[in-house]
């Protein structure tokens, strides 16, 4: 089983994909495999893991006025 994180990049850093095809990863970032990879991207800076998403990124609930 692999352990998925969350990625995004560092301020002022790109950082190609490569089960994307060398995409570059997207800004709000996205969630890939734990692999050596990634982790060397997280050891040289150029990605931050993201444990929880911000609440303003998060659907609200559908339902009535407050």
């Amino acid at each position: 089983m692999q352990t998925l994180i969350h990625v995004m990049p560092a301020p002022g850093r790109d950082c190609p994909v490569p089960e994307d095809g060398g995409r570059l990863l997207p800004a709000a970032g996205r969630t890939v495999a734990l692999n050596a990879w990634w982790q060397r991207r997280l050891n040289d800076g150029d990605v931050v893991r993201v444990e929880d998403l911000p609440a303003a990124e998060t659907k609200p609930a559908k339902g009535g006025k407050a």
